[in-house]
């Protein structure tokens, strides 16, 4: 893959994103990619918030540039996600919905429905992802207003 191979990419499950995690993990590691991995490390019952939580800081603070976050629907640690400003997670289920969450809305994390889609498909959205950029232009604007303004008006 060009253009991530400097990249590092934070990892984030819950236990029921667990398995495709480790999936994902096996898929970087083949691609020569290299990640770090905030947790759970097990299938063991867990709460999304704990592990989407420092993922979305280490996004913020550039410890990772961009990231991965399954949970069994993807629903839940994509809401906890994109309370972080500047960050901007996409639940993506196919290829496509994730080169567009690249190339419109310039997506930091790809968030991932563990129990709704296969290793196989997993591993499309992931190149996907990590291989489309963001367009500017018309979309910049956009991306621009995402973040509300501190403090509030």
């Amino acid at each position: 893959m060009k253009n991530v191979e400097t990249e590092i990419i934070g990892l984030a499950s819950d236990h029921a994103g667990f398995p495709l995690k480790e999936h994902i993990k096996t898929y970087l590691d083949e691609h020569g990619l290299a990640y770090k991995d905030f947790g759970t490390h097990s299938t063991e019952s867990c709460d999304y918030p704990d592990y989407a939580h420092p993922l979305a800081r280490a996004v913020q603070n550039g410890e990772v540039s961009r990231g991965i976050a399954v949970c069994g629907s993807g629903e839940g640690i994509s809401i906890t996600l994109n309370k972080h400003r500047g960050i901007r997670a996409a639940l993506c289920w196919t290829p496509e919905i994730a080169g567009l969450s690249r190339r419109h809305n310039d997506a930091n994390i790809l968030a991932l429905p563990g129990r709704f889609i296969t290793p196989e498909e997993a591993d499309a959205i992931v190149d996907v992802f990590l291989t489309s950029t963001f367009e500017g232009g018309r979309h910049q604007r956009r991306v621009e207003k995402i973040d509300l303004p501190t403090p509030l008006p």
